[in-house]
């Protein structure tokens, strides 16, 4: 399992994207676009519509990503690409393997760790802020409107549509901060703390339990005492449970937490199926929101 990895160097051009040495000719012919996860995947595929092919890697919400090994399928894919979106920061290093086992000047590849400005030390996951989002998406239509610069005006327009999508998002961050600001919450893992920092949520677990399960590592004794003496003494009000990491120690902790009534709000890793980026971070949103409005009762 890929460990967690950080950067304190600011974005450049270079590390956004690497360019080919020529803006696109706007040919009729789709681009193709091999994504690492899905979520990124889906938000490329908002930007550049009918103009790109786009092939998701991990697109199962069953599979741990950071368990995931490549195949011949996705080799292929990527040798086929013009574009190519990863995550970067240690989060799926078998997709550099396979960028460096089909190497190709003219591919662009973008990295949304390195592009994102929103990082949290140790933390990798940054699709799950909003703000990188944004930002990560501006630099696909970026790279998009080089690849295919007749449909210019098309990407714009589509970026435009997304960056509006994405208030809703905002709102519901800013009405569950203003009515549950500092409430105490459990977190399995990492993942979320992109969230409980904009909802203003008090996250009561210790970090290196979180940091142990984000990387697939049992984590040190005294961190799973006081979880699970969190959970008992209900100093905790919510359990937010990445259920795409069951890991035996959560499966533990959850129990506990349904034993002490303790609502739990569900997270995963990856984009579930039929859902979009907006519709996946809203329900899970809407999830916790009704979590926090059980435990106030």
């Amino acid at each position: 399992m890929a460990g967690c990895a950080n950067s304190n160097s600011s974005p450049s051009s270079a590390a956004i994207a690497k360019q080919p040495d020529a803006a696109g000719s706007g040919s009729s012919t789709t681009i193709n676009v091999v994504a690492a996860e899905n979520f990124y995947g889906d938000i490329a595929k908002q930007i550049g519509g009918d103009r790109i092919s786009v092939v998701s890697i991990l697109s199962d919400p069953a599979v741990d990503p950071h368990e995931y090994e490549s195949n011949v399928k996705n080799a292929v894919a990527v040798t086929k690409a013009q574009l190519v979106i990863e995550n970067g920061g240690g989060y799926d290093d078998w997709m550099d393997k396979l960028l460096s086992a089909s190497p190709d000047p003219k591919r662009v590849v973008l990295t949304a760790f390195d592009i994102a400005q929103v990082k949290l030390p140790d933390n990798e996951h940054v699709w799950y802020s909003i703000d990188n989002a944004r930002t990560i998406a501006q630099a696909m239509t970026d790279s998009l409107k080089k690849l295919d610069t007749a449909n210019a005006a098309t990407f714009d327009g589509n970026l435009q549509k997304f960056n509006q999508s994405l208030t809703g998002i905002q709102q519901k961050i800013d009405t569950i901060k203003a009515k549950y600001h500092s409430t105490p919450v459990g977190l399995t893992e990492t993942i979320f703390l992109y969230q409980t920092g904009p909802l203003g949520l008090d996250v009561l677990t210790p970090i290196e339990f979180q940091k142990a399960i984000a990387e697939g590592n049992d984590p040190p004794a005294d961190t799973v005492a006081a979880a699970n003496d969190q959970v008992n003494k209900r100093e905790v009000k919510v359990l937010i449970y990445n259920s795409q990491n069951d890991a035996p120690i959560t499966r533990d902790l959850k129990r506990a937490a349904q034993k002490q009534n303790i609502p739990l709000a569900y997270i995963t890793e990856t984009m579930p199926p039929n859902k979009s980026y907006q519709t996946w971070m809203l329900d899970q949103l809407n999830g916790l929101e009704q979590a926090l409005a059980s435990a106030a009762k």
